[in-house]
């Protein structure tokens, strides 16, 4: 179940950000980044076995690459070699979609668009100003939600609760029945009030040599 979730949510991801689509390798899966001056590529492992961790660490030798799977960190560090250092974790969640007909907060209109297999969910203020705004990436039954952000000045007023259950309200309406995203530990906490589920913990890593 995990394997197939970090398989959907890399596929989604490559969609969201219109990369190239992911490339198989030996060890999961590679996705080249263009245009991040933090990262290169990441290498995605679905799944955390000692020598698939040793293998992608092996192969990479350009600064700036990212390494992401399911482990908790202390698991895989002693599979890594010089060169290797720590990010923040993420979580890996999922929901089975539901429709909640969501209405925009008092102050604030909304607009959803779908372009080339992202929907774009954006929230203004009374001025015309983005105020949050969350994107998706369809993938027949499933969707990848990503990008999801409230501005300083317009959060605590359920925005981001409102752009998520747009979405899942838009996903359903195309005939998905399962949301995918990776989250930071503030994204995860409102995840969770909408009954996203964490699947693992996505430890990542980057090599700077």
């Amino acid at each position: 179940m995990v394997e197939d979730i970090v398989r959907t949510w890399v596929a989604g991801w490559a969609v969201s950000r219109r990369t190239s689509p992911p490339v198989e390798k030996p060890w999961g899966l590679y996705i080249e980044v263009v245009g991040n001056a933090n990262e290169v590529g990441r290498h995605v492992l679905p799944e955390a076995d000692e020598l698939l961790v040793r293998s992608a660490a092996a192969s990479v030798s350009v600064p700036r690459t990212w390494m992401k799977m399911p482990a908790e960190p202390e698991q895989i560090e002693s599979w890594l070699p010089q060169g290797w250092a720590w990010a923040e974790s993420g979580h890996l969640m999922a929901v089975d979609l539901m429709a909640t007909d969501p209405v925009a907060p008092e102050g604030y209109t909304a607009t959803v668009e779908t372009i080339g297999g992202v929907t774009y969910a954006r929230v203004l203020d009374a001025a015309g100003e983005q105020a949050a705004q969350g994107q998706m990436a369809s993938l027949g039954e499933a969707v990848v939600v990503d990008q999801v952000v409230t501005e300083e000045a317009h959060r605590r007023r359920g925005l981001g609760n409102f752009v998520m259950r747009t979405l899942a309200d838009r996903a359903l309406e195309e005939g998905a029945v399962l949301g995918v995203l990776g989250a930071t530990d503030a994204g995860r906490a409102l995840y969770e009030t909408l009954g996203w589920k964490k699947h693992t913990t996505l430890a990542e890593c980057v090599y700077r040599p």
